[in-house]
C-alpha cells in the first residue's frame, strides 16, 4: 500500500514539473510538440462542422451500351484430312516441309511416276492400232454397202462387215478407257494440297514403299477461315435467336490473356437440339484466321454481340460499393454532400457497368476516397479534372 501511495505521489510531482516547464516555456521540443498537439485539438471548437473532404467525380454517362454474352469456346478446323495414296510406289520427293503453310494445288508429295509413265505409253499404243484397224472396217463396210446396193455382195457378208466394224469401235472405247485410267494414274503420283492449310509431322520419308489404302502420309488442316465452337444455354437461345432475326451476329474471339479481341466473325451454325443432360445446345462461328494465330483445338472466349441497349446510364466500376442493403454510390449533392443511392447495376463495358435504377444522367459519382466518408452527408469538395489527373498518376 505504501509503494502504491509513493508511485502516485511521483506522477502528481512529474505532471506538477512539466506544468511549469510548460508555462515557463521550457518544456523539451518532443514533449512540447506533443503537448501542442494536443492543445490545438482542444482548442477546436466542440460541434463545430467538420472541412469538405477533397474527392474525385465522375458524371453520369448516357451512351449506347454493347450487349454480349460471354461463353468459353473451343476452336475447330473446317478441314481436316489424312493424305494416302491412289496408288503404290516408291516416295520420289517431298517438296512441301513438315508443318509448312501450303496453297491449294501445291505439290506435296510425288511417288515414282515410271511404271505408271510405261502403262500410259502401252495404253496409248493399243488405241493408235486399234484406231488404224478400225480405218479400215469402215472403208471395208462403206464398200460393202455400195456392192450390196448393186448385187455384187451378198446380204451375209455385209453384215459380217458391219459386225467386224462395230465390235472394232468398242474395243477402241475400252483403250481409250484404259489410257483415261493410266493418266489417272499418273496423275496420282503427284499428291496435291486440296485447300489451303497447314501440314503435320511426315510419316513417309522419301524412298518408303506406300500401297493403296495403306497408312497416312500426313496430315492436312485448313487454318483460315476456322470454326469456333461453344454451347449457350438454352435460357439464351431465344436472346440468340432474337439477335439472328435482326441481321448477322458477330463473334469476337479472345485468346487467354487478351483484353481486345484481335480475331472477328459471325455465328453460322445452331444445333437442331438443346442436350437434355446440360441444358445447352451446339453453336458454331466462322472467324477469319489470316494471321494463323489460332490453331485446332485451342481453348478460348468468345463475345456473342446481341442489339445494343441504347441511352445506357454508365458510371466507373470503381464507385460501386456493397452494404447489408444492396449495391450502392455516393453522389455530390448540389450543396457539397455526401449522398448515398442505391442503384441496380446493369452489364459492364471494360471498367464502366451500366446503372439500371438509382442514377439520373448528370449526377455525379464518387470515385475515391468513399472509405474516408462515414455517414451521408458528410460535406465533400469535388476535384477539378485536373487535380484527379494528376492524383491518379501520382
Amino acid at each position: 500500500m505504501r509503494v502504491r501511495t509513493v508511485v502516485l505521489g511521483s506522477i502528481v510531482v512529474a505532471a506538477a514539473v512539466v506544468a511549469g516547464l510548460y508555462q515557463t516555456g521550457r518544456l523539451p521540443p518532443a514533449l512540447l510538440a506533443l503537448g501542442g498537439d494536443t492543445a490545438h485539438a482542444e482548442a477546436a471548437p466542440a460541434g463545430g462542422p467538420p472541412p469538405a473532404m477533397p474527392v474525385p467525380v465522375a458524371a453520369v454517362l448516357k451512351r449506347s451500351l454493347p450487349i454480349y454474352l460471354d461463353y468459353s469456346a473451343r476452336t475447330e478446323s473446317i478441314a481436316a484430312i489424312s493424305l494416302q495414296a491412289k496408288v503404290s510406289g516408291y516416295i520420289q520427293a517431298q517438296p512441301a516441309t513438315d508443318g509448312s503453310d501450303v496453297k491449294a494445288g501445291d505439290l506435296l508429295y510425288k511417288i515414282d511416276p515410271r511404271d505408271f509413265q510405261t502403262a500410259l505409253d502401252q495404253a496409248n499404243a493399243q488405241l493408235q492400232r486399234d484406231q488404224s484397224n478400225i480405218d479400215y472396217l469402215r472403208s471395208n463396210f462403206d464398200r460393202g454397202s455400195e456392192l450390196t446396193k448393186n448385187g455384187w455382195l451378198n446380204k451375209d457378208t455385209f453384215d459380217q462387215r458391219e459386225s467386224n466394224l462395230k465390235q472394232a469401235q468398242a474395243t477402241l472405247a475400252s483403250d481409250q478407257a484404259a489410257q483415261r485410267q493410266a493418266e489417272l494414274n499418273l496423275g496420282y503420283t503427284e499428291i496435291r494440297a486440296p485447300f489451303a492449310g497447314r501440314l503435320g509431322r511426315n510419316q513417309a520419308p522419301v524412298g518408303t514403299l506406300i500401297s493403296v489404302g495403306g497408312g497416312a502420309l500426313n496430315t492436312l488442316v485448313q487454318l483460315d477461315p476456322i470454326y469456333v465452337t461453344f454451347n449457350p444455354s438454352e435460357t439464351e437461345l431465344a436472346k440468340i435467336r432474337a439477335a439472328q432475326a435482326a441481321g448477322k451476329v458477330a463473334i469476337d474471339v479472345l485468346l487467354p490473356g487478351e483484353t481486345e479481341a484481335k480475331h472477328r466473325g459471325e455465328l453460322t451454325f445452331l444445333d437442331n437440339s438443346v442436350d437434355n443432360q446440360t441444358g445447352t445446345i451446339l453453336a458454331r462461328a466462322t472467324v477469319g484466321n489470316g494471321d494463323f494465330g489460332l490453331l485446332p483445338g485451342q481453348y478460348v472466349r468468345v463475345r456473342v454481340h446481341l442489339k445494343p441497349q441504347p441511352d445506357a446510364l454508365m458510371v466507373p466500376q470503381v464507385a460501386v460499393a456493397a452494404s447489408q442493403f444492396g449495391r450502392y454510390v455516393y453522389v455530390v449533392s448540389q450543396d457539397n454532400k455526401a449522398e448515398q443511392r442505391l442503384v441496380t447495376l446493369g452489364p459492364t463495358d471494360g471498367a464502366l457497368v451500366a446503372i439500371e435504377k438509382g442514377l439520373a444522367e448528370g449526377d455525379r459519382v464518387i470515385t475515391g476516397n468513399t472509405q474516408k466518408i462515414f455517414y451521408p452527408g458528410m460535406p465533400v469538395q469535388p476535384l477539378p479534372e485536373q487535380q484527379q489527373q494528376a492524383k491518379a498518376g501520382s
